[in-house]
């Protein structure tokens, strides 16, 4: 028998870790196992392919030409095997001891994500959703399996990566003021849309969809703060001459609090669609088929935004 026909599962699982993480270190933190062990495994990787797999580049590894030609189809062999097992196990949220990572602004959390890690308390006790913020890697993230989906508009999405993925709901922009803002009454026009001081979402890793369609339409505005949370922008507005453009969903979930009022802008905006992407190694697995269910039944169970 071969040294190929020999080869574990446990070896080709390192050696998924160690080209998707290009170090020990982080494959072995990884898998949970020590460095030594990792090290051990990329050396019977080494030997077994006779190839180095891994070289140093300054202060990081690349990937060999070998071990490029291998990622692949070790990864989709892995995927079918994880299928596979997940298959053969159903997932039971009322019983199961299971941890998500979703990553999804805090606009979606508020939106979507509030009334479901809510009911699922009661649903599935132990079950845990971590919610973290997009960051600037989710795709790799999401390639080495660190998180189980993100959630984003679709229009901003820009990885380039034929994701799985699901529309979930679609929002559209209104203007947001103090609702005592001494010039803005039931209306605004475009020449008070660009002369007030403008309180700017940056988008943070992802280009802003507001910025994009008001840069589409040749709208120009000063823009006098900025920010990286939709939540606290209508924070900001009590009390100001400032001008914001919000998600009506959540505009209307914090008016009252946050004494703001809605309007419609004075250049017509396309609505956005948020949906959620996942890998391909999470779409046959039980727990996360469930997961994409709660989702897609807390989207279902918002209202349609109504034209003011």
């Amino acid at each position: 028998m071969s040294d190929l026909q020999r080869i574990d599962l446990n070896l080709l699982v390192a050696f998924d870790a160690l080209m998707a993480e290009r170090s020990v270190t982080r494959a072995a933190e990884r898998m949970s196992v020590g460095q030594p062990a990792m090290s051990a495994s990329l050396a019977r990787l080494r030997k077994l392919f006779d190839d180095p797999l891994l070289v140093r580049d300054g202060r990081g590894f690349v990937l060999t030409p070998m071990a490029e030609s291998l990622t692949g189809p070790i990864r989709q062999a892995l995927t079918l095997m994880e299928g596979a097992v997940g298959r053969a196990r159903a997932f039971d949220p009322a019983t199961e001891h299971h941890t998500f990572t979703i990553l999804a602004s805090d606009y979606v959390l508020v939106v979507l994500l509030r009334e479901l890690l809510n009911r699922m308390a009661d649903e599935a006790p132990n079950i845990r959703v971590n919610v973290r913020p997009i960051t600037g890697d989710y795709a790799d993230l999401l390639r080495r399996g660190q998180i189980d989906l993100f959630i984003v508009p679709r229009e901003v999405e820009e990885s380039r990566v034929s994701w799985h993925s699901e529309d979930l709901f679609t929002d559209r922009f209104v203007c947001a003021v103090d609702r005592d803002h001494p010039q803005i009454r039931d209306s605004i026009t475009l020449e008070e849309f660009q002369s007030l001081p403008y309180l700017a979402y940056d988008g943070g890793p992802l280009k802003s969809a507001s910025a994009m369609q008001l840069q589409a339409r040749s709208v120009t505005r000063t823009v006098d703060v900025t920010t990286q949370s939709f939540v606290v922008a209508p924070l900001m507005l009590r009390g100001t001459n400032f001008l914001t453009l919000l998600h009506e969903r959540f505009g209307r979930a914090v008016a009252e609090q946050t004494g703001i009022k809605l309007l419609d802008p004075p250049v017509e905006l396309a609505p956005i669609t948020e949906a959620m992407f996942w890998g391909p190694r999470h779409q046959e697995d039980p727990a996360h088929v469930w997961l994409r269910q709660q989702l897609r039944r807390a989207a279902g169970a918002l209202s349609e935004y109504r034209s003011r």
